[in-house]
């Protein structure tokens, strides 16, 4: 292919080809109908050279075009089967790679960046990528003190083509919708358009990551590769092997299914706890499934290798605790409780009035998988859900078209969908509620010990300033027996 289109005539026109194609295919099957082909057989025909075109654009666009595909491919379990099943090699595909820039625009990118003999800084370096992704590709090499590394070079003109593309993606939206039925993708792009360029910046990137390489450094199951080297659009990172994430959910045994998907959900909500970061890319392409000196051993040995960070979501005191506190109200029925919480969190507007009762049945289903103390995470179940939401005649759609999605939990609710939906390809069995306790404030039951104690007989020293006193001498000595 030829260098990464930087000018926005060029790409607009390359985007612009995704729903006149698919007009052009419809025509085409309409002639294919009335010349007697089945009409099964012309639907599944043109999903399919949809789905190859698709993969085509997207992926040699890269930018903000890939990053929508890669966006989209998690989704893709929600479809009914019909629909997903042409699209997801295609989609899949753009999880682990893309059309690879030519060879003498990498050498042009790394002279640029690491200066004119970069070549002296590895002892081996392949030129062929071993992964294409949105903003960049990442080739291996062998770094001069001899380590293994992956080298993350950032496409030429990658800043350029983000904000061109979102923006012609955003007025697509619609005649996009075709590509994946019953997904809103405006949103989408709208929030993919304010939080992606944030992966532009590799200084951000390596700091983010340094930052789980520290808290997980002495971890036994989750594994971030240290950062080598960070330059001017150049990402030098410490190299993982591993099975691929994508293989596991094309090809994995049942328990292989099942330990990929408890690491997966153990990273989620344990990382936004311990570092204050929330990973939000969490698609299959950034993650690795290491066997260690045991590639045939049993997978409950298995570890979480984590590879990307330039999508963080800053969260210093870890996952809100109004949600722990929702989802635990949720489960103990109380409708009134999760209604006004909701209700202060900006969920529902000032100007809305809902049926506390009508809004916990709408979302009781959607929290099966914390109900119970393991869930089959299944493409079936997520499919449910999905039209439940869109069958326009039930009120469970009109109650969901009233809620609001406050600002500071945008990222968060998109995160966690994706990483569902990531749960419900892999088919994994998950003790997501043992996550939750762990890691989410406010899910936990309280601790009786820390309540008061509204039966003790009140303090009856006299007030001369003694029961003041008495109070810090208590606490001292408190503080003293817990050290």
């Amino acid at each position: 292919m030829s260098d990464l289109p930087r000018k926005a005539i060029t790409r607009t026109a390359k985007l612009a080809a995704l729903p006149l194609g698919f007009a052009g295919r419809a025509t085409w099957g309409l002639g294919k109908r009335i010349g007697g082909r089945p009409a099964e057989i012309v639907a599944r025909e043109m999903q399919q050279r949809t789905a190859e075109q698709m993969f085509k654009v997207l992926g040699e666009l890269k930018g903000g075009a890939m990053k929508l595909g890669q966006a989209m491919s998690v989704f893709e379990s929600a479809l009914p089967e019909e629909i997903a099943k042409p699209y997801r090699a295609a989609l899949t595909k753009l999880q682990e790679a893309a059309p690879p820039m030519p060879t003498s625009t990498v050498h042009a990118a790394l002279e640029e960046r690491l200066g004119p003999d970069w070549q002296e800084l590895f002892l081996e370096f392949e030129d062929k990528p071993a992964a294409a992704a949105s903003i960049g590709q990442v080739h291996r090499a062998i770094w001069h003190d001899g380590r293994e590394v992956a080298v993350k070079v950032q496409y030429p003109g990658a800043g350029e083509a983000l904000l061109s593309d979102l923006a012609q993606l955003s007025r697509f939206a619609r005649m996009l919708g075709p590509l994946v039925p019953g997904m809103d993708i405006k949103p989408l792009i709208a929030e993919l358009r304010d939080r992606v360029a944030e992966e532009l910046d590799y200084e951000l990137e390596a700091e983010s990551q340094r930052a789980h390489v520290t808290e997980y450094a002495e971890d036994t199951e989750i594994v971030v590769p240290e950062v080598v080297h960070q330059s001017d659009q150049v990402l030098i990172t410490e190299w993982l092997e591993g099975i691929p994430l994508s293989e596991v959910i094309a090809e994995g045994r049942p328990e292989e299914r099942d330990r990929a998907g408890q690491l997966l959900a153990r990273f989620l909500f344990s990382g936004a706890s311990r570092t204050g970061l929330l990973h939000a890319d969490p698609h299959p392409g950034n993650f690795r499934l290491l066997t260690g000196d045991a590639p045939d051993g049993p997978p409950e040995k298995w570890k979480l290798g984590v590879l990307d960070f330039g999508s963080v979501d800053r969260l210093p005191g870890g996952l809100p605790e109004p949600i722990g506190i929702a989802l635990r109200m949720a489960l103990e029925g109380d409708a009134a409780g999760v209604y006004d919480l909701m209700r202060g969190e900006g969920f529902v507007k000032p100007t809305i009035e809902l049926d506390p009762d009508a809004l916990l049945e709408f979302l009781l289903p959607m929290l099966e998988p914390a109900q119970v103390d393991a869930f089959h995470f299944e493409r079936q179940w997520i499919r449910r859900q999905a039209a439940r939401m869109a069958d326009r005649s039930s009120p469970v759609h009109e109650l969901g078209n009233q809620l609001n999605l406050p600002p500071a939990y945008l990222l968060i609710h998109r995160v966690t969908l994706s990483t569902i939906g990531v749960l419900c390809q892999l088919g994994a069995t998950v003790r997501l509620r043992d996550e939750l306790e762990a890691w989410v404030t406010g899910f936990a039951e309280p601790d009786e010990t820390d309540e008061p104690d509204e039966t003790a007989e009140p303090d009856e020293t006299e007030e001369t300033g003694e029961a003041e006193e008495t109070e810090g001498v208590q606490k001292a000595e408190d503080a003293g027996t817990s050290a």
